[in-house]
């Protein structure tokens, strides 16, 4: 298999659009969160985040295995040091079966359909790894709700 080609978010945008700005994201210190891989057939979850509720992980295992079911590749949910959550895809450059436009489009449902989610993990991060305050004054007991 060759070198997967990333689609990675912008730097400076949450969640931002594949395709775009991919030095800016790789020059990053960044935090595997969880990702599938269709070409082995496996899913991953970092342990570092096992605090997160069990419906928390099985819905961020449903969303990257139904991705990478839906469109091949490779998904990888990706923390920044700032804490923005990236969603970033790559694929071998022999995988013709891969769709790029499903997988463009696909990330901007997820977006979509998943804010609530992903702004939750975002500051779940901060809060958390990062040892940042919640905004407006909340406190680290939003953690155990899950923000």
């Amino acid at each position: 298999m060759s070198d997967p080609r990333p689609y990675r978010a912008e730097g400076g945008t949450r969640r931002g659009i594949p395709g775009r700005g991919k030095g800016k994201v790789m020059e990053a210190e960044r935090t595997v969160l969880c990702g599938a891989n269709s070409y082995e057939q496996k899913y991953y979850f970092n342990e570092e985040f096992s605090g997160l509720p069990e419906q928390v992980k099985q819905e961020l295992k449903i969303l990257c295995v139904l991705f990478t079911e839906d469109v091949g590749g490779i998904l990888t949910l990706e923390f920044l040091e700032d804490g923005t959550l990236t969603l970033n895809v790559a694929h071998s450059d022999g995988d013709y079966l891969f769709d790029e436009i499903g997988s463009e489009w696909k990330i901007r449902q997820i977006q979509r359909e998943q804010e609530e989610l992903m702004v939750s993990l975002e500051r779940y991060f901060r809060i958390v790894f990062l040892g940042e305050d919640g905004e407006e004054g909340q406190g680290t007991a939003d953690t155990e709700e899950f923000l």
